[in-house]
């Protein structure tokens, strides 16, 4: 076997070691002055089945979910694995620094690991852009990176824009989208005609499992932090129940021989989660979900086929699962949903009388939502040059999208 396949021993497990040293001993530190209610597990036995929830959508969900390659699957359900272990105890380092930089009193238990893994699912979304052109090293250290930017965007949102405390933790579908899509744009680019940059019907079918967790679980997502559960609850059961409708329906409008196509209901089918995000714990009224999630899955399948056919050739960016039409659009279309249903409620609780508290309401909602893109493109710029760079031994064009070139594959796989 060629040496270029040994050369991640000497980097990923020590880095790795080096990792586990660190956050054991930030852990350490940190329980020495604010040791977690163990008993919290057991005191709240209502929020763990929803942290489970949570946790099964992000690990088993995202994990079959980008298994969208022929020969990329290992490295599409270990390496989400591997970062989202990292991650999480990173994500509560960084929010406990946060925390105690803002002399506020530091969450413990459930509730500050569930805020973690939330904010894992930002990294997820962007390994969706970089899938098979990034090596693990390059993902430890994306992962870093984007978890302590996210972190610092979601405190700047709540402290300087006095943003309520659920809306810059569910900017993590907007987050993570458009950082995955900076950083792959400083990758290079695939070749056309790549035998491996293609789906077959098995890994398609995992992806689509992948996808009946996610959408099984969403609810849990979007509520387990909520005040009012049960709306978050019904509310982002029917935005995702009409998206999901709505996708087979314009999956066979759009195809040329009225077939569905199982790329639109893996993407368009969460949609409906992503858009409500937002606005699931406010909404009264259940027909405005439904409304979302029908335009969240028109955004997206219509979306796909402008991103791909224009938009990504003309940018040269290649989104190997389609972040931007799943994540990124939706994510937007919630964004501009909370402005505009939060100037109805607000116009007509005041009568329509108070324009000016509208107007910086409105102001507050759109720069927050700037400031998060805004945060997510340059420094996702910025990880994308320092991700190319020799140190990181970058991954040469010809073993994109290859399990082989990372894991021990047995003949009768790379035969197939």
């Amino acid at each position: 076997m060629p040496s270029r396949y040994l050369n991640f021993r000497c980097s990923v497990p020590w880095l790795i070691l080096l990792l586990i040293l660190v956050l054991e001993a930030l852990f350490l530190i940190r329980f020495l002055f604010s040791f977690p209610d163990v008993t919290d597990i057991y005191s709240r036995s209502a929020f763990y089945p929803e942290f489970q929830d949570v946790s099964h959508m992000v690990i088993f969900g995202f994990g079959f979910f980008l298994m969208v390659l022929r020969r990329y699957g290992f490295s599409s359900t270990g390496f989400n694995f591997l970062l989202i272990v990292l991650g999480v105890q990173c994500s509560v380092l960084v929010e406990g620094l946060l925390v105690f930089l803002k002399a506020e009193q530091n969450e413990s238990g459930l509730r500050s690991l569930a805020k973690a893994v939330m904010s894992t699912t930002a990294v997820v979304i962007s390994t969706g852009a970089v899938l098979g052109k990034a090596n693990p090293l390059q993902l430890i250290v994306m992962t870093l990176v984007e978890l302590i930017v996210f972190h610092v965007s979601r405190c700047i949102n709540g402290t300087f824009l006095k943003v309520q405390d659920s809306l810059p933790l569910m900017h993590v579908h907007l987050f993570g989208a458009y950082f995955g899509l900076a950083v792959a744009s400083r990758f290079p680019e695939a070749p056309p005609g790549l035998d491996k940059n293609r789906s077959t019907p098995q890994s398609e079918l995992f992806s689509v499992l992948g996808t009946v967790f996610v959408w099984v679980f969403w609810p849990s997502f979007n509520s387990i932090l909520a005040e009012s559960k049960k709306e978050a609850v019904l509310n982002t059961y029917f935005a995702l129940a009409v998206s999901a409708v709505t996708a087979f329906m314009l999956s066979a409008l759009t195809s040329r021989d009225g077939k569905f196509r199982m790329t639109h209901i893996h993407s368009a089918v969460l949609a409906g989660g992503v858009t409500i995000s937002y606005t699931a714990h406010s909404i009264q009224q259940p027909w405005i979900a439904m409304i979302l999630g029908l335009l969240g899955s028109v955004i997206t399948i219509l979306g796909s086929h402008c991103l791909q056919r224009c938009f990504n050739p003309a940018l040269k960016l290649q989104d190997t699962s389609g972040v931007h039409f799943t994540f990124g659009l939706p994510a937007v279309l919630g964004a501009v949903a909370v402005v505009v249903l939060s100037v109805v409620k607000k116009g007509i609780d005041t009568q329509w009388n108070n324009l000016s508290s509208l107007g910086f309401m409105v102001l507050i909602d759109l720069a927050a939502f700037c400031q998060t893109i805004s945060a997510a493109l340059i420094t996702g710029l910025i990880t994308g040059l320092i991700l190319n760079t020799k140190l990181l031994k970058t991954v040469p064009v010809s073993k994109y999208f290859d399990d082989q070139f990372y894991w021990e594959v047995s003949s009768k796989i790379v035969a197939d």
